[in-house]
């Protein structure tokens, strides 16, 4: 596939902005366990607060990006203020111990409103900036360099994190100030980006610049809400608890985590283009199902066993559908999301999103407190490949009926 301009661009800002987030990203929790000594209800927060801060910065957003004259500048902005108060961690560790974990979790909170505002302005720039019929292979392109990025960025922070005592900040300080550098050369090549002249719509038919329950009659639009909800409300359960288990259960190091991202990033790769012509042959809907039902397999396969290498290897398993999920959930969306009125749209999915992303660790976490990790991780599983079915369920149904015009 040859890229114009802009495509190229927007493959130098994700590989940018892979490095940028994966230089200290996924060792946040380590950092938060190891060297502030958070909690099991501080690892819950982590998780779950920037999806509440993310929804309140939604509602606001949605009709600034709707009144505002350039959407790039829009994102370029919300993309740097969302780096710049991720760097503000470096300076967590100078506070007291018994306030530090808190900070954390406010500051991760926190980034998180412009955070949502950059994921949605950005949504809706690419969604016009890329057709239809190029998205499949324009993504699974620009998600397996990303990838790669992300492979190679997370085995060198590792080892680097490695050379260090697990308790000390220092390094995490490093990696943080090194991935803001990065995050200058993301919102560089986001300047770069060349949007085509605004259409001039008829009169009566301009944008909605606020939310509106018209968006829930549009049907592809609402079956794909119920799914995608469903789906991450089972998925998000489970995030502080792999963390948790990983760390005090398994005893995994900063590189034995590196090798776990490293591992799924290599899976994610090698699947990635399988995905995409997947997709094209047999429906975006009906792979979706796929995908979700080979996630529903990873928690039951985490707990079977506390050995690293056995870990690392369910992490290369688990990374083959990870890759189909992050595709074919975004294509769904900008599929089911007609191009009028597409940021609202996108913005109600976004909103909904963030309830999920508050409540679902926070119900995965209580599980893990009333139930135990074992338990807690079994219930999980079932309800990913519940979801999952109901992919299943509107591919065969209600994908197949006419298409109602959208509100």
């Amino acid at each position: 596939m040859k890229f114009n301009r802009n495509e190229k661009y927007s493959l130098y800002n994700g590989i940018a902005s892979t490095v940028s987030t994966n230089a200290v990203n996924g060792y946040i929790p380590l950092f938060a366990l190891s060297v502030l000594g958070a909690s099991n209800q501080q690892m819950g927060l982590i998780t779950s607060l920037p999806s509440i801060i993310g929804m309140l910065a939604l509602i606001p957003g949605t009709i600034w990006l709707n009144l505002v004259q350039s959407k790039k500048h829009f994102v370029v902005v919300s993309t740097f203020l969302t780096r710049l108060i991720f760097m503000f961690i470096l300076f967590v560790p100078f506070l007291a111990h018994a306030y530090a974990a808190w900070v954390l979790v406010i500051l991760i909170g926190l980034l998180n409103f412009p955070g949502a505002l950059s994921g949605l302005s950005w949504q809706s720039m690419i969604g016009d900036l890329i057709e239809e019929k190029r998205r499949g292979v324009f993504f699974s392109t620009r998600n397996r360099w990303g990838a790669i990025t992300a492979m190679a960025v997370t085995f060198l922070t590792g080892f680097f994190l490695q050379q260090f005592d697990k308790n000390k900040a220092f390094p995490y300080q490093i990696l943080l100030a090194a991935g803001f550098v990065f995050a200058l050369l993301e919102v560089f090549y986001l300047m770069k980006h060349q949007l085509p002249a605004a259409k001039q719509e008829p009169s009566g038919e301009k944008e909605k610049k606020s939310f509106s329950l018209k968006v829930f009659s549009y049907k592809p639009y609402l079956s794909f809400l119920i799914c995608a909800l469903l789906f991450n409300f089972g998925a998000q359960m489970a995030w502080s608890l792999f963390s948790i288990y990983h760390i005090r259960e398994a005893h995994a190091t900063a590189l034995w985590f590196s090798l776990f991202s490293v591992t799924n990033q290599c899976a994610q790769i090698v699947s990635i283009k399988w995905w995409a012509k997947a997709a094209d042959r047999w429906g975006n809907t009906m792979v979706l199902f796929v995908a979700a039902a080979g996630m529903a397999t990873a928690p039951v396969l985490t707990i079977l066993s506390t050995n690293l290498v056995y870990i690392t290897a369910i992490n290369l398993w688990i990374g083959l559908f990870v890759s189909g999920t992050n595709l074919l959930l975004f294509n769904q969306l900008l599929k089911a999301s007609p191009e009028k009125n597409r940021t609202t749209y996108i913005a109600n999915y976004n909103i909904l999103l963030s309830v999920i992303g508050f409540i679902a660790p926070q119900f995965g976490v209580f599980l893990l407190n009333q139930y135990g990790m074992h338990a807690a991780m079994l219930l999980i599983s079932f309800l990913r490949f519940a979801a999952g079915c109901s992919f299943l369920i509107v591919a065969l149904k209600v994908e197949r009926r006419h298409v109602p015009k959208a509100v």
